[in-house]
């Protein structure tokens, strides 16, 4: 069994852990920050929305029980992608719809994902504003947003 990597970033990443680790053939998940400047960012850091740095959801999966293909349709069912830096009544950068890519090939079927959703026409008249990416590094967020929702008993987040 091969697993391998995927990060998004759909918003507040408490429900989009949850949903993700819903996915059979998900191993494991953690939720952190990716695409910022400052090295070991804390969650009041990010909340500056100085920092540069989205909350992400880091992905490990078995790609021989759900396809990256896949877990990019759940990516697109979880959130709105055509709200810049905005996720429900969360406003900020860090908030932004993004897809970290680990390989050119994930690259390329984040972004053929994005051209059939436009050519389809599924959020027109809006248009798909998720940013497409390469994975960095990516930093693990304090232990208490870990598994946050199922710690306190809940299936999901005010979104």
């Amino acid at each position: 069994m091969s697993i391998e990597k995927a990060t998004f970033g759909a918003g507040c990443f408490w429900g989009v852990e949850a949903a993700f680790a819903a996915i059979p053939g998900v191993t494991a998940t953690a939720v952190g920050y990716g695409g910022g400047t400052l090295s070991k960012p804390t969650y009041k850091d990010v909340c500056t929305d100085q920092t540069g740095h989205a909350e992400v959801v880091e992905i490990d999966f078995d790609p021989g029980k759900v396809s990256y293909g896949q877990l990019l349709d759940a990516f697109f069912e979880l959130h709105d992608p055509t709200t810049l830096n905005r996720q429900g009544p969360d406003w900020g950068t860090q908030y932004r719809s993004v897809i970290f890519f680990h390989s050119p090939e994930q690259e390329a079927q984040a972004r053929a994902k994005i051209e059939q959703l436009t050519a389809e026409g599924r959020f027109k008249p809006k248009r798909i504003v998720t940013q497409v990416v390469p994975a960095e590094t990516f930093w693990r967020a304090e232990d208490y947003h870990q598994r946050y929702l199922e710690k306190r008993g809940l299936a999901s987040c005010h979104i």
